[in-house]
């Protein structure tokens, strides 16, 4: 059965070219039937909802978080992925990459087939477009959270066994300068994975020959990347040099404020520009929940001050926000317009992992993925595919 027509009206709607104010968006089928001023000739049986000059924005594609309201993905079950889900089309996210951490390979399958699975049955908030891998193929001395006893070197072995699952993994977060890492990066960047540089202690010249392997991406800059350093007098520039200079490299950064100050978000989207920055939530099981002690992996952190950190509060342990949250950060603390910090949101991740033709903007045609936000930046509803997924309305 077809999800009865939605007409959201007196709305701010911000498609990829301009602000329309006042207007409306049509929903039908699954997708955006029609965009204007006055839509007439709606559908019988269609939901009006009147969003009060609300902002009508595209869907938010969050393309790595790990958890959300008590639930990891490395739990593997359908439950925990759907109480991911659920808790973050609650901050606006219509479409969500699930990621992993640095595990043994049995598990490593075994939340790849969860994942696989939940696609399948279908979950009840954003929705699940496949899995990331993050980890175990990284630098010992770019860990941050990860378990070192499961950090290793990607050997062909383990490579084969997860080729196997290609067709459900979308992005790939590896240290290159590792051994097996360019091969790695070969493997899936030609079967169509993002291949993203992250925890990696890598030099500029170690980038270089990544990219050459089919790496196009940087994971959360700043957070576990290598910066320039000496080696015998000499300076060597890293990873994050390596995203400033070379035009090829996307990026991605956790703008939840403690990740990165403003100035440094600032700095990234100076150097970068908007359209290679996009932002990620890297959300542990704690987002949505109070503060206290929650388990990452095998590992205890502590959550206060709004965000996740180690025992000993030496570094971050991931983040406990959602994407609206990092919206207001960008627009109230970094400066950014909201059409620019949108479209950190939404169009950038959209075309970074392929499904641009489909989602990440309000064009007739695409997916019926909105969020309605308010002027605070709050999320009132959360619309995935033409189904509510999430609504404050009253």
């Amino acid at each position: 059965m077809e999800n009865e027509p939605i007409l959201l009206k007196n709305g701010k709607i911000f498609t990829p070219f301009r602000v329309l104010d006042e207007s409306c968006i049509l929903l039908e089928n699954g997708v955006i039937s029609k965009i204007g001023k006055d839509i007439k000739d709606i559908p019988q049986g269609t939901n009006v909802i009147d969003v009060q000059n609300c902002i009508i924005a595209p869907g938010f594609i969050d393309i790595h978080l790990h958890g959300g309201g008590g639930s990891d993905t490395m739990d593997a079950t359908y439950d925990a992925l759907n109480t991911i889900s659920k808790t973050h089309a609650q901050g606006g996210s219509t479409a969500i990459i699930p990621s992993t951490l640095a595990a043994p390979i049995d598990d490593m399958i075994g939340a790849i087939v969860a994942v696989k699975e939940a696609m399948k049955r279908c979950v009840e908030g954003s929705k699940i477009l496949g899995i990331h891998l993050e980890g175990p193929y990284v630098s010992r001395e770019q860990k941050g959270a990860f378990d070192e006893r499961y950090i290793r070197n990607a050997s062909a072995q383990e490579v084969e066994r997860i080729l196997k699952y290609v067709d459900v993994i979308k992005n790939i977060t590896a240290a290159p300068e590792i051994e097996g890492g360019l091969e790695l990066g070969r493997t899936f960047s030609s079967k169509g994975v993002l291949m993203s540089i992250g925890h990696s202690n890598a030099t500029i010249y170690d980038v270089a020959k990544a990219i050459e392997a089919g790496y196009t991406h940087v994971t959360h800059l700043y957070s576990a990347c290598s910066i320039v350093r000496r080696i015998r007098a000499y300076r060597y520039p890293g990873v994050v040099e390596a995203a400033y200079l070379f035009d090829e490299l996307t990026t991605e950064i956790i703008a939840d404020g403690k990740h990165l100050p403003p100035e440094l978000i600032r700095l990234v989207i100076k150097n970068k520009g908007v359209d290679k920055v996009n932002i990620v939530t890297d959300a542990m099981r704690a987002a949505g929940l109070p503060p206290g002690k929650y388990m990452l992996g095998d590992m205890e952190v502590i959550v206060e001050e709004g965000v996740a950190f180690l025992p000993d509060r030496t570094a971050f342990a991931g983040s406990v926000t959602r994407m609206n949250e990092m919206i207001k950060v960008l627009v109230g603390q970094v400066s950014l317009s909201i059409q620019e910090a949108i479209k950190m949101a939404t169009v950038n991740p959209a075309k970074m992992i392929g499904v641009y033709n489909r989602k990440g903007s309000l064009i007739e045609g695409k997916d019926a993925d909105v969020t309605v936000l308010n002027r605070d930046f709050d999320v009132v509803l959360t619309i995935v595919e033409g189904k509510i997924v999430f609504s404050r309305l009253h």
